[in-house]
C-alpha cells in the first residue's frame, strides 16, 4: 500500500497532533484534496463534528485511494452526508463569507433533524440518587451503568459515522458528563444489582492515568461491581497511549490494578476496519494491554462505504483473534446523524454477517450480530426464513430493559428496505410485545422486586 510519506516511523508519532478543520490546510495531504472535496470537508464539518490526528492521516490512510478509502470516509466528512438542500445552505454561507452565528444557526437547525440522542438516552435511561438525576449516566440494562466522565468527552480522532456525534459539537445541553466520581460510588452502592461498569465517552482513554484513577478508585471500592468496561477507540487511532505517551505505564498500572483486585478489565475496542491493526505499533499498544490481565473485545457496525463486505469483517476478525483480541458484536448503523449515508438494509447486514462467519475459524466465533442497540434492547437479526408461509425476519433481543424478553425468538414482517427496527412490523399478535416503542417516563428508573429495570 503506497501511502503519503511512505512507510513513516512510529517514533514520528510519538507526540499527538490532533487535526481540525482550524488546521487541516497545514497539512501536506490536504493540497492533494481536490477543490471540491476540500470544500466539502469544510461545509459538512460545520455541521458534523471533525477531528483527525497526524497518525490516523500518514498511517492508515491510503491516499492514492481518496475518496475511496475507507479510513479516509472513517474520518473525513462527505458531502452526500447531509441532505442536498441542508448541504448548499451551508455552503453558501460560507462561500458567501456569513457570520459565525449565521452558520451555527443553520447548522443547528440541521443538527436537530438528526435525531442526536437515539434509544431514549436523555429521557429513559437516566438513574438517580436521593431522588435527583445524575448527569452523565445511563442504567438501560439491569447489571450495566454507562458512565460518562467530564474528562473523556472527546476522541483522539471521530468517525464520521459515531452515534455520539452530538457530545462533539459544543453544544451543553446534549453533551452527557460527570466529574463526581463519588456519585458514581453512591449510586453503585444502592444498587447492587449493577455488576458492571461501562466507562464511556467521548473516549476515557484521552484522559491523563492519574484523572482516570480518580473514577477507578471509586469503583474498586464497590464489592458488587465484577467487571470493569473502556470504551475507546484510541488503541486504533491513537495506540501510542499505551507505548510511548508520558504516562502509558502509568495507564497499564491501573489495568493491573483492577485486574489484580479479582474484577474483570475489558476494553471494548472500536475497530472498524483491519487497517487499523496492521501497524506495528497498534499490534504492540494490544501486546502490552493484554499483558496487564486484561482483554479487548472487538465491535463496530456495519458502515457503508467502509467495512460494507464480508471480505473485511473476516479480515477484521481473524487478524483481531491472531492478536489475542475477541470478536464481539457487529452492529447496525443506528437512526442517527448522517444513517442515510452509512446505513445499509437489514436483509444485506445479515448476508455480509453469514457470509463472514462462515470463513472464521472456532476462535472468532464468538462473535454476535447483526445487532441494532434499539430503545428496548439489542435486537439481534438471525436470519430470514418463511414463517406459515410468509417471508420473514428471525429476531431475539441479546439485551433488553426488559430481561424476561432475552433470548426469545421473534418474527418480523420481512421488508428488503428496511434498515433498523423501528421501520419493522410484528408478523402476528404474539409477535407485538417485542415490538417495544418509547413513551414519556412519569417517573425515573428503578430497580422493582429486585429484578426488572423499568419505568415506572
Amino acid at each position: 500500500m503506497v501511502r503519503d510519506n511512505a512507510a513513516p516511523d512510529p517514533s514520528t508519532h510519538d507526540r499527538y497532533r490532533a487535526v481540525t478543520r482550524t488546521n487541516i490546510d497545514r497539512c501536506s495531504q490536504w493540497q492533494r484534496l481536490d477543490p471540491e472535496l476540500r470544500e466539502a470537508v469544510m461545509t459538512v464539518s460545520a455541521v458534523l463534528p471533525f477531528r483527525t490526528n497526524a497518525y490516523v492521516m500518514d498511517e492508515l490512510i491510503d491516499w492514492d485511494r481518496v475518496p475511496d478509502d475507507p479510513m479516509f470516509r472513517l474520518t473525513f466528512p462527505m458531502a452526500a452526508m447531509l441532505e442536498e438542500h441542508d448541504y448548499q445552505r451551508v455552503r453558501d454561507l460560507i462561500r458567501a463569507g456569513a457570520e459565525k452565528g449565521e452558520i451555527e444557526s443553520a447548522a443547528n437547525t440541521i443538527r436537530a433533524k438528526l435525531n442526536p440522542h437515539p434509544a431514549g438516552q436523555m429521557s429513559h435511561n437516566v438513574p438517580h440518587v436521593d431522588g435527583e438525576p445524575i448527569p452523565g449516566m445511563q442504567h438501560k440494562y439491569r447489571e450495566t451503568v454507562l458512565f460518562f466522565p467530564s474528562h473523556g468527552q472527546t476522541c483522539h480522532a471521530y468517525c464520521t459515522f459515531c452515534f455520539r456525534w452530538a457530545q462533539f459539537i459544543g453544544d451543553d445541553d446534549l453533551k452527557f458528563a460527570n466529574k463526581e466520581a463519588g456519585q458514581l460510588r453512591r449510586y453503585l452502592e444502592q444498587h447492587p444489582e449493577v455488576t458492571d461498569v461501562l466507562f464511556t465517552g467521548g473516549d476515557p482513554m484521552i484522559m491523563k492515568a492519574k484523572v482516570f484513577e480518580t473514577y477507578i478508585d471509586e469503583v474498586l471500592r464497590v464489592e458488587s461491581v465484577r467487571t470493569v468496561r473502556i470504551g475507546t477507540k484510541s488503541v486504533a487511532y491513537w495506540p501510542q497511549r499505551f507505548v510511548t505517551d508520558a504516562d502509558a505505564r502509568d495507564m497499564l498500572r491501573i489495568f493491573e490494578r483492577v485486574t489484580e483486585s479479582g474484577k474483570h478489565l475489558a476494553l471494548m475496542g472500536h475497530y472498524n476496519h483491519a487497517v487499523e491493526l496492521s501497524t506495528e505499533i497498534s499490534r504492540e499498544a494490544v501486546r502490552r494491554i493484554r499483558a496487564t490481565g486484561a482483554n479487548i473485545r472487538m465491535q463496530s457496525p456495519l458502515i457503508r462505504h467502509i467495512n460494507d463486505s464480508a471480505d473485511a469483517w473476516a479480515d477484521l476478525w481473524v487478524t483481531g483473534t491472531q492478536l489475542g483480541c475477541v470478536p464481539y458484536y457487529m452492529f447496525v448503523e443506528r437512526d442517527t446523524g448522517a444513517k442515510s449515508y452509512f446505513e445499509l438494509p437489514l436483509a444485506e447486514c445479515w448476508e455480509i454477517f453469514q457470509a463472514a462467519y462462515q470463513r472464521l475459524p472456532g476462535t472468532a466465533r464468538t462473535v454476535r450480530g447483526p445487532s441494532m442497540s434499539c430503545f428496548p434492547g439489542k435486537c439481534h437479526v438471525l436470519g430470514v426464513s418463511e414463517v406459515a408461509g410468509e417471508k420473514a425476519f428471525v429476531l431475539e433481543f441479546l439485551q433488553a430493559r426488559d430481561p424476561s424478553l432475552v433470548r426469545r425468538p421473534f418474527f418480523a414482517k420481512f421488508d428488503p428496505t428496511a434498515s433498523w427496527y423501528d421501520e419493522l412490523e410484528p408478523l402476528s399478535a404474539s409477535d407485538e410485545p417485542f415490538f417495544i416503542r418509547p413513551e414519556v417516563p412519569t417517573t425515573p428508573l428503578t430497580v422493582r422486586d429486585g429484578h426488572d429495570l423499568v419505568a415506572n
